[in-house]
């Protein structure tokens, strides 16, 4: 990618006025001395006003990463699709190509994978993903690839694969050792709320992980902390997706 050209990166989703990816990229750029390159947030109230973004960004755009809610609709406006986002069925960044096609890709697997990875024993055979929004795909395919069984937990569950947190027993809770949090309940502003799973049957057994980082111990992860698990928030996971998408815009 040349240094010299103005060049600008940014964040689509949607109330995204505060967002890691602008913190971590405006700063690797000054670090790398990249004057002009830019970050900015697309912040859409709807996934129509895409295509905008697009037309009004022109040759400037190195490349775009996607957040809630759009991981899923915005693949209907993309050319291609990498091979992992295909399977996935969601996409968290996009690349322009040298011909000028939009092809997405899934470095969400690749944060969570790396990050997730180093703390799992003999033990944790089974996982809980709280949530089946774009981000739970990736996660998903990350534990099967792996060979961890995995249930999704949903308010309206769908499938033999999901079932409702009132499903959630602790004969469940003793089955699953990894609860993964992919909802964005209790994220800041609102600090005080967590998903709804019987935190008393949670043992120094299990792992919880929670894809969000603020605050930084959240309600969910406190309570499993009490327990004695292990816990784990969506910090380093956001880093190492950061950098995968760095990586796929620069094709090294």
């Amino acid at each position: 990618m040349d240094e010299r050209k103005n060049k600008v990166f940014g964040l689509l989703g949607k109330d995204i006025e505060y967002s890691f990816s602008r913190g971590y990229f405006t700063e690797k750029f000054e670090k790398l001395g990249l004057k002009k390159h830019s970050y900015v947030n697309f912040d859409l109230q709807k996934i129509e006003e895409f295509p905008g973004v697009i037309d009004e960004g022109g040759e400037k755009l190195g490349g775009i990463n996607v957040t809630i809610p759009y991981k899923e609709a915005v693949m209907k406006y993309l050319d291609k699709l990498d091979k992992t986002a295909k399977e996935i069925g969601a996409v968290n960044t996009i690349k322009f190509t040298k011909r000028g096609n939009l092809k997405g890709y899934n470095s969400d697997v690749v944060g969570f994978e790396k990050s997730i990875f180093p703390l799992i024993t003999k033990q944790h055979k089974r996982a809980l993903i709280l949530g089946t929004g774009g981000a739970s795909k990736a996660i998903a395919y990350a534990l099967k690839k792996n060979d961890i069984k995995f249930k999704f937990v949903s308010r309206k569950p769908n499938g033999k694969k999901e079932i409702s947190y009132q499903d959630v027993t602790e004969e469940v809770m003793e089955k699953y050792q990894i609860i993964i949090n992919s909802t964005p309940v209790g994220t800041s502003p609102n600090t005080d709320k967590c998903p709804d799973i019987p935190y008393q049957y949670i043992t120094e057994k299990h792992l919880l992980y929670d894809l969000i980082y603020n605050p930084e111990v959240t309600t969910f992860l406190s309570k499993g902390k009490e327990k004695g698990a292990i816990i784990k928030n969506g910090y380093e996971m956001l880093q190492l997706q950061a950098e995968e998408s760095w990586r796929i815009w620069n094709d090294v």
